[in-house]
């Protein structure tokens, strides 16, 4: 009998009890418990990078200035260079613009041809040389894209400048600038400068000069270095910046829907007033004279950001019978928007 009690006392001994319970409860919970991934990696939590964006992102577009002191204001700029052919003294010229580059971003667009890809391995030589230079040489950012789209117009400058050509360049050009702009644009852009791949010589103060007028859509006079008898000299070369005339009016009044008046061409005679055609060639001429335009090139455009952001785009087709950058004109013009050219502020063309 006393055999017999021992064993009862031990089965009724309260840690006993606690134990039994202690084992039953993490039994239960291990049962519970959902299951974890194998691989290590992927069973912790991944930590968030130091300044890392929130899921929402608010961006108030009312503070992003367009002012006349773009430098004095911080003011970013995206400089939008449609591009077939890689020139130096193009990349020389932005190098030398003296427009903050930490506050310059730049967007490129190249065909997908073998011009294209010629070009591409130039234009990246360049970038990689400049970003990874001295820091005050850096651009804010660089965004380098080729077209999804074939072009078979000729780069050769009479045959892609002959009238017959036209309606696929330009069209082609605009579906170009079209992709460039939508892609690169971002909320903290202030002003868009297009700048033609074969500009090669401006002002070095070219961006805050135009900026500094503080008009919606500005554009300078493009004008080509060439020799006459040996002897150094310009003449006009981008002839899209214009004034309207009733005589280019009436034209369009009786073209079809799909019609294209192109300006500079003795088949169309527009008799438009013409900026090309208004330089004073004399000296203490002002060159921050303005005139008010319906047309512009875009060989050296500067344009509000706002403006395209309103919905000014290049159209690829007829609009209102113009194309292009003058498509964009009045698209621009349709938006409440007024358009301004100096006349006697040039910059210059590459000269085949």
């Amino acid at each position: 009998m006393a055999f017999t009690s021992a064993r009862s006392i031990r089965r009724t001994n309260p840690i006993t009890l606690v134990l039994g319970f202690v084992l039953f409860l993490g039994f239960v919970l291990f049962l519970l418990t959902p299951s974890t991934p194998s691989s290590p990696a992927s069973s912790l939590p991944r930590p968030q990078p130091k300044g890392s964006r929130p899921p929402i992102r608010h961006f108030q577009l009312n503070n992003v200035t367009t002012t006349g002191d773009p430098i004095g204001n911080e003011e970013r700029v995206l400089i939008l260079t449609p591009m077939v052919k890689f020139y130096q003294e193009y990349w020389d010229n932005l190098l030398k613009l003296s427009y903050p580059h930490e506050l310059i971003e730049l967007g490129f667009i190249l065909p997908k041809d073998r011009n294209g890809a010629i070009a591409l391995k130039k234009l990246d030589a360049a970038v990689k040389k400049v970003q990874s230079g001295p820091k005050k040489n850096r651009f804010k950012g660089v965004t380098i894209m080729r077209q999804d789209f074939d072009s078979t117009v000729s780069q050769v400058e009479k045959e892609r400048h002959a009238l017959k050509a036209q309606t696929e360049r330009r069209a082609a050009m605009a579906r170009a600038r079209n992709s460039l702009l939508f892609t690169t644009i971002g909320t903290e852009t202030a002003w868009v400068l297009w700048l033609d791949a074969d500009m090669v010589e401006t002002p070095h103060s070219l961006i805050q000069d135009l900026a500094s007028h503080n008009r919606p859509v500005i554009v300078p006079n493009c004008f080509q270095r060439y020799k006459e008898n040996g002897v150094d000299a310009i003449r006009p070369y981008d002839y899209n910046s214009w004034a309207e005339s009733d005589i280019a009016l009436d034209m369009a009044k009786k073209m079809g829907p799909d019609d294209v008046i192109y300006e500079g061409y003795t088949d169309m005679p527009t008799y438009r007033p013409l900026m090309a055609m208004i330089y004073k060639e004399n000296p203490g001429t002002d060159i921050h004279e303005e005139m008010e335009l319906d047309g512009v090139g875009g060989t050296a455009l500067l344009v509000k950001a706002d403006v395209h952001r309103d919905g000014a785009m290049f159209p690829p087709f007829s609009f209102y019978h113009l194309i292009e950058t003058e498509g964009f004109a009045k698209m621009a013009k349709r938006l409440q928007y007024k358009l301004y050219g100096l006349p006697n502020y040039l910059v210059y063309h590459y000269n085949e």
